[in-house]
């Protein structure tokens, strides 16, 4: 009769958490790199339109994500750099940027969804083209760039959370990219003036065994 044990395999064991923090690593990457360029993107795109009367005449005018507000691009940045920082600190330190990572995205979350209904930007236009500081712009309208710019930041929300809660299982920066090591230097054999062929060694080696 086969004896049947209940307690697991130690091995086994192990293989979960390493599994996990493999997934969780390709996941934060994937999201955290997509969350970046996605709001990097949505950034540079058309916000809001407008039109101004400017001589009689109405004047169209739009808004970039980059008039109406800095701060998703800004966040992006250091949300990328956070992203790459993770693997070279280790830790507390480790913690600190996947806090850092996390606080990115979702102040790029808060700041592309107050842009997305400011039409202060497309104000200040309106003033510049007619002159009149106090005008402003009719048949406001705007686009769904804001709301792309706020799912970029969603992600990299994500790939904070994943890095404050598996970050301890990912691999970091190998020791020798941290800090140089000198090799001790081989030391020729002594030379036997009473052995021929320790001469002819040292005559091979380009040594003088005098």
């Amino acid at each position: 009769m086969e004896y049947v044990t209940a307690v697991p395999h130690p091995r086994s064991e192990a293989l979960g958490p390493a599994r996990a923090g493999r997934r969780s690593l390709a996941v934060a990457l994937l999201s955290g790199a997509l969350g970046a360029a996605v709001a990097l993107l949505a950034t540079r795109q058309r916000w809001s339109e407008g039109t101004a009367t400017v001589a009689g005449g109405a004047f169209p005018l739009t808004a970039r994500g980059s008039d109406v507000t800095g701060v998703p691009a800004a966040l992006a940045i250091v949300g990328l750099a956070a992203l790459v920082a993770v693997f070279a600190v280790r830790k507390g330190g480790r913690l600190l940027v996947a806090a850092l990572l996390a606080l990115s995205g979702a102040g790029t979350v808060a700041a592309a969804l107050t842009g997305a209904s400011d039409g202060s930007a497309l104000d200040e236009k309106a003033a510049e083209a007619s002159g009149d500081t106090s005008a402003t712009v009719a048949a406001l309208s705007y686009t769904a760039w804001p709301y792309v710019a706020a799912v970029g930041g969603v992600l990299l929300l994500l790939a904070g959370l994943l890095a404050l809660r598996y970050g301890r299982l990912w691999p970091a920066m190998s020791g020798r990219y941290e800090r140089g090591t000198a090799r001790p230097r081989r030391t020729a054999p002594a030379v036997d003036p009473d052995r021929p062929e320790d001469l002819w060694k040292a005559l091979d080696r380009g040594e003088d065994p005098t």
